[in-house]
């Protein structure tokens, strides 16, 4: 239901764009690997709590959450990972770690990390952990409009 929901909306909006089915996997590393995307094109969407409020980050699969950033970003107390059962509600159509990262489909607001900018195309879970959108980085910030952040580190191999 999610990839269907989030197609109509790339079609309705002249996306182009690719569907890539894959055996099923669930870390963003898995799901790239399985798929035959470059790491640093896969992004995952993370859900953090901000003091209470969850909110949208996305970041390519090869860097990690900077927690520390975030706090300095949103003049915050306490940053955390939200847990599943705190957001599993906000995506009734998706498999739980698997929501795409348009947080406009969800009525929230989408963060993006700065060093994704970078990157001229990029994949990401479409509702499943067995189905990747492809489509180009642009597009997708036409899109969502999401706002820039620092909050990405690379991630110690």
């Amino acid at each position: 239901m999610a990839l269907e929901k989030l197609t109509s909306y790339l079609d309705e909006k002249g996306i182009k764009y690719v569907v890539v089915r894959h055996s099923k996997a669930f870390t963003a590393q898995e799901v790239a690997a399985s798929a035959h995307i470059p790491g640093k094109e896969m992004v995952k969407t993370v859900m953090v709590k901000v003091d209470d409020d969850i909110k949208m980050f996305v970041l390519p699969s090869t860097h990690d959450v900077d927690f520390e950033a975030i706090k300095d970003t949103f003049d915050a107390e306490n940053v955390e990972l939200a847990s599943e059962s705190e957001f599993e509600d906000m995506f009734p159509d998706c498999e739980i770690g698997a929501m795409p990262p348009f947080g406009n489909l969800f009525d929230m607001d989408t963060y993006v990390a700065e060093v994704l900018t970078e990157d001229e195309k990029i994949a990401f879970n479409a509702g499943t952990h067995k189905e990747v959108v492809k489509m180009n980085y642009k597009d997708f910030e036409d899109l969502v409009n999401p706002e820039i952040v620092p909050i990405a580190v690379r991630a110690m191999s």
